[in-house]
């Protein structure tokens, strides 16, 4: 039986997503503020965390960058009332693998613990050190490390999931609205400006130093990763 840590400081809405999910057979645990939260996280073998973001004590994006320094693995839903696309951003780049914005259908909440364990069952059933090259840049999925050339590089999560994405379709062209909806989970907005962020970001750490240029755009379409001739 899976069990799942709700650290949600509304007594109510704690109590709702636990009964619900009991239901469904899932074990559950309540904590009702940020430090608690995250020691029960950091203490206990949890298959999944329920994160609101405006907790007392300590807030849901410092708990979320706790418990991912030290479980890597262990799949993170935030909850919260914050909406816009740059504190869904914010709260994807701490580690959270999904974002619900209150109020919600609690089927939904339901569908997304359902998408991230199986997320979870097919990353277990995986080779382990699975590592994808091109050129000389390797990056290794298990291990979430980058080589460029065999120098070691430091990417943040969501870089990470950027590189690990443009490597899957090397020679294709990806366009901001799939990298928004794949690598974000976020419907586009045309307004937001968050890939052209993060594939600046990337190509300072993978690209400017090093031979050959891998990341290219393509105008009005999008990006592409690849050699080219």
């Amino acid at each position: 039986m899976k069990t799942i840590l709700i650290v949600e400081d509304d007594r109510r809405i704690a109590q709702n997503i636990s009964r619900g999910l009991m239901e469904e057979g899932y074990q559950t645990e309540v904590a009702y503020e940020g430090y608690n939260g995250r020691d029960l996280a950091l203490r206990q073998p949890f298959d999944l965390i329920i994160l609101d973001i405006n907790l007392p004590g300590l807030n849901g994006y410092e708990v979320c960058r706790n418990i991912r320094a030290e479980k890597p693995q262990v799949p993170i839903i935030m909850l919260t009332a914050l909406g816009e696309i740059e504190d869904k951003v914010e709260g994807l780049e701490r580690g959270a693998d999904d974002y619900l914005v209150k109020p919600f259908d609690f089927r939904e909440l339901s569908a997304r613990i359902a998408t991230c364990f199986r997320r979870a069952d097919l990353l277990d059933k995986t080779v382990a050190d699975e590592v994808l090259r091109i050129a000389n840049l390797e990056v290794n999925i298990s291990t979430k490390q980058v080589k460029r050339a065999d120098i070691p590089i430091d990417l943040t999560a969501r870089e990470f999931a950027l590189l690990e994405y443009l490597v899957r379709n090397r020679g294709r062209v990806v366009s901001k609205m799939d990298l928004a909806e794949k690598v974000w989970s976020l419907n586009f907005d045309p307004g937001t400006n968050v890939v052209e962020v993060y594939i600046n970001y990337l190509r300072k750490k993978i690209d400017r130093d090093f031979e050959p240029k891998l990341i290219h755009t393509r105008a009005g379409m999008g990006y592409v990763l690849k050699v080219e001739s």
